[in-house]
């Protein structure tokens, strides 16, 4: 309290209504406050900090009234609620992203369904041979009522065309396979015949004039060609049948051994090499198919490589795998044709030299009897070094 005199009686009460004097600098503060309605913020200093005083009149004239809170309790408080109301709102947050994430998770679980459909058919091998194409979107994930069931319904209507069109395409490659298989095996007897006589007429001793023994002689090895095609064309078709191919023991170091002597013989201006392991190691499949691809393979090189060319045969085995590799430093394949030269009737006459005539087909039987065996045909190529790679898979260890 101040008194109209100037004097100052004041004290900080304690926990249990003690009162503490107060300094002379905080009493000086306190008289140096005027009387007004609203309370004011008063800095007390030392250890009291700040204040809400508020100064107002007594019924005696002259005196004025001082009452004053600290701020340091309501301030804790206040940050205490602050905290509170804080982490009450980041719990609720949490909450709420959760809920919201299980949510969604659960709105979008037919739609995983009609995505995980999708995801098995693009897994399925489509361009070649039979394809039973059974996978379909669930009718409860098919509803048009949704938008999921939308998307399910569009997907199984894209799969019965697709299902139809595959169908539709075997028929036909079948109805080929079919036919050429038919002319094929139809093809040899005439074609035989042709030969026997073309070397019956050319044999028999007859006086014949130049022009017609030349000619006679152009068509025994036309039709020796022709045969030779004929026969490609029938192992493919056998092979697109999925023929069930031997199975039985083959060295392989025997059957690269024997190819590159065969080679070596057909193309003695070439220079061959052997790559072998000192162990030799077989597996089980036709030998006669196999010597077939590695004598494709070795033919491909020296009749698409110019004189000199060093041709590799190596064999080796990763894992479970038998490898062979036929390598050649010839001119190379050009890379817009390495992704289709496994395929039937092509050529690669632009890109590497060619020394005879070829079919377009050895290489299809090589992969198509790799395939048959359970293994693959690769090829990388660049000028001066090109790859063949035939992996099988390792049957009977010898």
């Amino acid at each position: 309290m101040i008194s109209a005199d100037g004097t100052i009686t004041a004290g900080v009460l304690g926990a249990r209504g003690a009162s503490a004097p107060l300094t002379v600098d905080q009493l000086s503060i306190l008289a140096a406050l005027t009387q007004s309605a609203e309370p004011v913020t008063v800095n007390m200093g030392g250890d009291l900090g700040e204040y809400r005083v508020l100064v107002s009149g007594t019924p005696f004239a002259g005196e004025s009234l001082v009452v004053a809170l600290p701020l340091d309790d309501a301030r804790a408080t206040v940050v205490q609620l602050t905290i509170v109301v804080a982490g009450i709102g980041l719990l609720a947050l949490i909450i709420a992203a959760f809920a919201g994430a299980v949510a969604v998770r659960f709105a979008l679980r037919p739609l995983e369904r009609v995505a995980g459909t999708a995801t098995r058919v693009s897994e399925l091998q489509l361009d070649r041979g039979a394809v039973a194409l059974a996978e379909r979107v669930s009718l409860d994930d098919a509803d048009p009522r949704t938008e999921v069931g939308q998307v399910g319904a569009a997907l199984n209507r894209l799969l019965e065309h697709v299902a139809a069109a595959l169908t539709a395409r075997e028929a036909s490659e079948k109805k080929v396979r079919t036919f050429v298989a038919d002319a094929s095996h139809e093809l040899r007897t005439p074609l035989a015949s042709i030969r026997g006589y073309a070397e019956l007429t050319r044999r028999g001793g007859h006086e014949i004039p130049d022009d017609v023994a030349h000619a006679i002689g152009r068509i025994e090895a036309e039709s020796v060609r022709m045969t030779a095609l004929v026969e490609s064309l029938l192992l493919l078709a056998r092979l697109d049948e999925a023929a069930a191919v031997e199975h039985e023991p083959v060295d392989l170091s025997r059957l690269i051994i024997d190819a590159v002597s065969d080679a070596h013989a057909a193309g003695p201006d070439h220079e061959w090499a052997l790559e072998i392991p000192d162990d030799s190691f077989s597996i089980s499949g036709d030998r006669a198919r196999l010597h077939q691809v590695v004598a494709n393979l070795l033919a491909n090189a020296r009749v698409h490589t110019p004189a000199g060319t060093k041709v590799t045969a190596a064999l080796m085995r990763e894992g479970e795998l038998a490898i062979i590799e036929i390598r050649d430093a010839g001119p190379g394949i050009a890379p817009e044709l390495q992704p289709t030269v496994f395929e039937r009737f092509v050529r690669g006459d632009g890109s590497r030299t060619r020394a005879a005539g070829s079919t377009g087909l050895g290489l299809a039987i090589v992969t198509a009897v790799a395939h048959a065996h359970g293994g693959t045909a690769t090829v990388s190529s660049e000028p001066g070094t090109t790859v063949f790679r035939i992996e099988l898979p390792l049957g009977v260890t010898a």
